[in-house]
């Protein structure tokens, strides 16, 4: 039954719309390459190898160029990213940050001037409208193990995570899949391979992750595929990097007889984007399609005749081409006292298990942030400076969803110095009780961190309610809750002399009790420094 199950539905798999080419505002006589699609999908860059307006001119150059979506949802006419990111005659970008302000490009350079003696990658970022100059990240044994004339990459976009390819073969012809991870110090592990689930005697490269930090595609020349270079995507089994699903071919929709490589994909999961030689204009030209148009029934592995055995096969592995879904939080960073935006890091955490999952830097000028959290996760988000206190936020994406955009998460900082007053958003507790639910602990396990890098420090907490029940059932609960977190503050070894507990019930709102929004509002609990 499985076996016919294959053969009624590739005949409708065939009639899904095919990759469409994206036109001549952005292929043209030459080669495009490399496309990598913004957060948002607003913008494209890409690699245009050897058009005279390059840095280096025609002969033999790699330029970083993009294009944007116009008002009519059409891309406009490609232009050249800055000089900043277009010094050296092969340019690369491998890496855009969700909020367009990072980006990771080839070669490793140390106050812009590019070491000419080494392969490697670099971080720029850019400030206000202007970049800056690129600094060669330091991941160990790079530049010695690249022998080939290849080299691609893909950040996370945690920024924790680089899986790279390349060849430690002089002359190249079977490059590798690579991963290097950052550790809590900011410094990134030597290189490991992804291993045989990934990796084969064939050329694996140009590989992409997508938003969801877990599924991973990546193009190959190995057998089971439609001919040349074809896309294939796996999907890393748990926490760990080292441990894949098996490969699946994208099938016939994107990939064809000539060379597909370079996949790229909208955070929506709406389009994807790649290079190829099929249809195009005379060389590699970019193209897109609707993502929902991959199905794995009609691109088998190995020929129709082996699908029963898909079919079979563990769970895990009849993965769907489409990632986990994602959000894109938004909004800005500013100074409490002064209403200022700020630069500061931006820390998110899987509230659950207190597990960093990212960081992310607000713009300097205008404070504002942007990052990608998939589906399945409540999240804690922070901002973080040296001698600032972060308001922190919860994101609650544990309920599985549709992508979209989620604007308006402002955060807040404040001076850590007496009279400081913030509220504890990430405290909760248990419905009309004073018990701690146990999301609580990581923020309340930062402040016990403050208290101990500050050993004079004192502090008052205070507990709020809504105006809903009696004065005196209010004015208990809020004074059971303060005490409750004080409870906390002394069990993990501050001294109780150093924290004063009060309850204010419904007397001190902070807005409109007559809202559900108002009233969530209301329910709070405030950290205030009495004494530095």
């Amino acid at each position: 039954m499985k076996r016919y199950l294959v053969f009624f539905l590739l005949p409708f798999s065939l009639l899904a719309q095919k990759a469409e080419p994206l036109g001549t505002a952005v292929n043209s006589e030459y080669n495009e390459l490399h496309p990598l699609i913004s957060a948002d999908g607003k913008t494209l860059f890409f690699v245009r190898a050897g058009h005279p307006s390059n840095t280096k001119g025609k002969e033999h150059s790699n330029d970083i160029w993009y294009t944007e979506k116009g008002k009519d949802g059409k891309w406009v006419s490609a232009k050249r990213m800055p000089r900043q990111l277009n010094r050296d005659r092969y340019n690369d970008l491998f890496y855009i940050s969700p909020d367009g302000n990072t980006a990771i490009i080839r070669g490793e350079y140390e106050k812009g001037v590019i070491n000419m003696d080494k392969v490697g990658l670099s971080i720029i970022k850019k400030k206000g409208s202007v970049w800056q100059n690129p600094e060669a990240l330091k991941i160990p044994g790079l530049s010695k193990k690249v022998k080939g004339p290849i080299l691609t990459a893909t950040m996370s976009n945690n920024g924790k995570v680089i899986i790279l390819s390349f060849s430690e073969k002089k002359g190249g012809g079977d490059d590798d899949l690579y991963v290097t991870l950052m550790d809590k110090q900011g410094n990134w592990s030597e290189l490991k391979s992804l291993g045989k689930d990934i990796n084969t005697g064939d050329v694996e490269c140009s590989p992409y992750l997508s938003a969801d930090n877990s599924t991973l595609y990546f193009a190959s020349n190995r057998k089971g595929g439609e001919g040349g270079y074809d896309i294939w995507m796996s999907r890393r089994r748990g926490k760990g990097w080292f441990s894949w699903t098996k490969p699946v071919n994208l099938g016939p929709h994107i990939n064809s007889k000539e060379d597909e490589m370079y996949y790229t994909m909208e955070s929506s999961g709406e389009y994807a984007y790649f290079a190829s030689k099929n249809n195009s204009m005379g060389k590699y030209d970019l193209f897109r399609i609707r993502v929902e148009d991959l199905t794995q029934e009609s691109t088998p592995n190995e020929g129709v005749l082996q699908a029963t055995t898909l079919a079979e096969e563990r769970k895990e592995e009849e993965q769907p081409i489409v990632p986990t879904k994602v959000a894109i939080i938004s909004g800005k960073v500013t100074d409490l006292t002064t209403g200022k935006p700020i630069e500061v890091r931006i820390i998110y955490e899987d509230m659950e298990d207190g597990e960093e999952l990212g960081v992310a830097t607000s713009d300097p000028i205008t404070g504002e942030y942007k990052i990608v959290l998939p589906y399945g996760k409540r999240y804690s988000i922070r901002p973080e400076s040296d001698n600032l206190l972060g308001v922190s936020k919860s994101i609650d994406l544990t309920i599985p969803g549709q992508y979209k955009e989620i604007t308006g998460q402002d955060l807040e900082t404040a001076p850590i110095k007496a009279g400081t007053a913030i509220t504890l958003n990430n405290v909760f507790f248990e419905f009309a009780k004073a018990t701690l639910e146990k999301e609580s602990f990581l923020e309340l396990d930062r402040l016990i961190a403050l208290l101990v890098k500050n050993p004079n420090m004192a502090i008052e907490v205070q507990g709020h309610t809504d105006n809903v029940g009696s004065d005196n059932a209010n004015m208990r609960l809020s004074q059971q809750r303060a005490d409750a977190v004080k409870a906390y503050f002394v069990e993990k070894g501050i001294a109780t002399d150093r924290i004063t507990s009060t309850g204010f019930g419904e007397s001190r709102p902070v807005a409109s009790n007559e809202t559900t929004e108002g009233q969530a509002k209301n329910r709070r609990v405030e950290f205030v420094i009495l004494r530095k």
